[in-house]
């Protein structure tokens, strides 16, 4: 059926016959969606246990960041990898392994005794997910068509992120009083249940069609660009271990200035690698739409300020107001619950009326103020007359910008490259996560929150909750100059 306000009313290059009844779409749907709500749910319960695997393993600062950094850095460096792996190797089949590995390396994490293979344990599962979540993401947009019945998809999917991290952050406090291991144990047991149905939920994809012949094999050949592949996943990794280590080491510190300055020099080498392969990792024409190339640009930006408020309204709770763990997670629940309602229920219906440049620039509307009104917090407790009101309308605006941002990151794209474009949007998200952590711990740090007394302490979490407001401010501009309006991005799409 032919939808008029449909985005784009097209069927996307390449694109292939979506077979199976309305009842097989939902439970494909169910299974991707929980493999998002897993790797939510795992990132917001390590954090809360932080401490006392701390107490437990006598784990430094340094070595306990890398619990968190670890992962992050493996999620990072190789979203691009897991993506153009699914396009090629095929989609049930890569998420099959990546849970497996996902499952094995959560279940011996809980059992190491020593934190230097507790944290390879961290990073082996981050690699896992980077190739879980592209492949998911692209099981959705190959499986469901462009338009009314992708966004919807895609808003669900959204909003699973949401729900999972909310579990996480009321389960790791429970979970954490009776032993930390079981914030590696139960993850790793959902997972199990996960892997289980893939093979009843996810039809098999037969990975070499000719479309994938098309892009660049040879005679039915599948072909990699093993090149591309190294060059971009070094110059990730680069780029994220620079990111992580900013916090900690400081930004003009070797640690942090050689990896940010060497990988944009690989990400250059990567273009030029990219533009002589026949069948390149990367297809740079996907950046040659407006509409996607800004999304992701939108999509890290938003990234940046909402995971660095998260950061800092913690650290704010725990240090100004002394509220324990338990009451941290307890607190911020309504975000999460806002963040679901609104993906489930309003996004996909705002996108389809009114097109993805008008859903992202009232979402970072939203994003810019509710952000910037924590600037008003003070050493007493105004949870339920400034805070309260303030996550809520933050969770709305992060519920709408990276569904719509993830919509237009996928727009257009050919079949064939779903699982590359799936994992530009992760890697844009990841990327802007670090980065806005980074920035934030980096104001708070310079404005004297880690040594001053209360008063000091305070201006410096309401000097990075500016910070991120400005984050906010810096996508609400890219997104108002950079996306196209409503009528042309039909135009723009059929153009690119």
């Amino acid at each position: 059926m032919t939808i008029s306000n449909e985005l784009p009313a097209r069927a996307a290059p390449g694109a292939v016959d979506r077979p199976g009844s309305p009842r097989g779409k939902g439970l494909t749907l169910l299974v991707t969606c929980a493999v998002f709500f897993l790797d939510a749910l795992d990132n917001s319960t390590v954090g809360v246990a932080l401490p006392s695997i701390r107490d437990e393993m006598s784990m430094d600062t340094g070595s306990l960041q890398w619990l968190v950094s670890g992962y992050t850095l493996a999620f990072g460096g190789f979203l691009l990898l897991g993506g153009k792996a699914a396009d090629l190797l095929g989609r049930r089949r890569v998420l099959v392994v990546g849970l497996a590995v996902f499952v094995a390396a959560s279940l011996l994490g809980g059992l190491m005794t020593a934190p230097e293979p507790l944290i390879v344990s961290r990073f082996v599962k981050g690699a896992a997910a980077a190739f879980t979540a592209p492949a998911a993401f692209s099981i959705i947009t190959t499986r469901f068509a462009e338009g009314r019945e992708r966004n919807r998809a895609l808003s669900i999917y959204g909003a699973t992120g949401g729900l999972g991290w909310s579990t996480g952050l009321v389960a790791s406090g429970l979970l954490t009083e009776a032993n930390w291991r079981l914030v590696f144990f139960i993850p790793g047991l959902l997972a199990l249940l996960v892997l289980a149905l893939v093979p009843i939920a996810v039809d098999p994809d037969t990975p070499g069609t000719r479309e994938t012949r098309d892009a660049g094999g040879s005679g039915g050949r599948r072909s990699f660009d093993p090149g591309g592949a190294l060059v971009v996943t070094s110059a990730l990794l680069l780029l994220v271990y620079g990111v992580v280590q900013a916090p900690e080491a400081g930004w003009t510190d070797a640690a942090t200035l050689l990896p940010l300055a060497l990988a944009p020099v690989l990400l250059c080498a990567f273009v030029a690698i990219e533009r002589r392969h026949r069948a390149p990792m990367l297809p740079l024409e996907i950046f040659r739409s407006r509409l996607r190339s800004v999304s992701y640009l939108v999509a890290c930006t938003h990234a940046a300020a909402a995971l660095g408020w998260q950061f800092t309204i913690v650290l704010y709770l725990q240090e100004v107001l002394d509220y324990s763990a338990t009451r941290i997670a307890m607190a911020i629940l309504p975000l999460g619950v806002t963040v679901f309602l609104t993906a489930r229920f309003l996004t996909s219906r705002l996108v389809n009326a009114l097109g993805v440049r008008a859903v992202c620039v009232a979402g970072l509307v939203l994003q810019v103020v509710s952000v910037g009104m924590f600037v008003l917090v003070g050493t007493s407790d105004q949870y339920f007359t400034l805070v309260l009101p303030c996550l809520v309308v933050h969770g709305v605006a992060c519920g709408t910008v990276l569904n719509a941002a993830n919509i237009g990151g996928v727009s257009g794209v050919a079949d064939r490259d779903q699982g590359v474009a799936g994992g530009l949007c992760s890697a844009a998200y990841a990327v802007g996560a670090g980065l806005g952590t980074a920035v934030l711990a980096g104001v708070i740090t310079g404005s004297g929150g880690a040594t001053g007394g209360a008063g000091e302490g305070l201006a410096a979490y309401q000097n990075a909750f500016l910070a991120g407001s400005a984050i906010a401010l810096l996508g609400l501009v890219i997104a108002l100059v950079g996306l196209p309006r409503r009528a042309s991005e039909r135009t723009e799409l059929n153009g690119t």
